[in-house]
């Protein structure tokens, strides 16, 4: 019996996105299916953060100094979403819809981005409260079970700046499940740590993976993290898809140049 067609969670059709006379993104398409966990891996400048920046809404795809040289459009739960509906065609869309869409959308950044005059609960429960309208005791009572997950119970009262790297990138990941996103994205969450905090933020990222349905999409250097978590394995170089396929396979047996040179090259360091 043929498995059920499953409607894209993310789809990104033809999109075009240039910097200048650099193209990041060439009529870039793909699909990303409920509850997958895919990986983008490349070189710099490849275009695998300027996805996830898109999905942030932080870049458009059309942005109207430069309609003719960016498009595409890029959909998010079977509705536009760089994009909307007006008398029947799609047009770029506005701020109030991008505002609206972007809410199911999480995401955990380099550089943590924690706000330093709040103390790490109010971190957590800030975007609850103002943004999605919870009520304080239910944002604490969410904060805390989170902050529990990512095993920082102990520091609700400590600022950002008494925390470790990885603490604080602990408590932006607890930050971001707390808007109870149907995507989560990750770029290069470990890259502004020390090696030695990388092994427990990762260590929590599995266990998001494994206990949850979340959607993940996520940029990474880390090869090892990419096999243990990753459905799909996707490689971009020059804006495009190299190659893509199950870790094992890539990981294994890429079956492009490009892809074994830039795994030969990751991996040696």
């Amino acid at each position: 019996m043929p498995s059920p067609i499953t409607e894209p969670i993310i789809e990104f059709d033809r999109v075009r996105k240039t910097f200048g006379d650099l193209t990041v993104l060439d009529e870039l398409s793909f699909r990303v299916d409920p509850g997958e966990r895919v990986t983008l891996i490349g070189p710099s400048g490849s275009g695998k953060t300027t996805i996830l920046r898109l999905l942030m809404t932080l870049e458009k795809v059309t942005p109207k100094a430069d309609p003719e040289r960016d498009g595409g459009v890029v959909w998010v739960e079977g509705k536009p979403y760089s994009h909307m509906e007006k008398k029947g065609r799609l047009v770029p869309a506005s701020e109030k819809w991008l505002r609206q869409r972007r809410t199911k959308v999480g995401m955990v950044f380099q550089q943590f981005n924690l706000f330093p005059n709040m103390r790490v609960l109010r971190n957590v429960t800030e975007a609850q409260v103002h943004v999605a309208g919870r009520s304080k005791e239910e944002a604490e009572a969410k904060a805390l079970d989170l902050l529990d997950l990512v095993g920082l119970a102990d520091k609700t009262g400590e600022f950002p700046s008494h925390l470790s790297g990885g603490q604080q990138q602990r408590v932006a990941i607890a930050r971001a499940l707390a808007m109870d996103p149907d995507i989560l994205l990750l770029d290069e969450v470990t890259s502004a740590l020390d090696p030695e905090l990388v092994a427990d933020v990762l260590a929590v990222l599995r266990d998001v993976a494994d206990t949850t349905s979340i959607t993940m999409l996520c940029v990474t250097h880390e090869m090892g993290f990419a096999r243990d978590v990753s459905d799909r394995v996707m490689m971009f170089d020059g804006g495009r898809i190299v190659e893509q396929g199950p870790p094992e396979a890539m990981f294994s047996e890429p079956q492009e140049a490009r892809t074994q040179d830039f795994l030969r090259a990751v991996l040696a360091d």
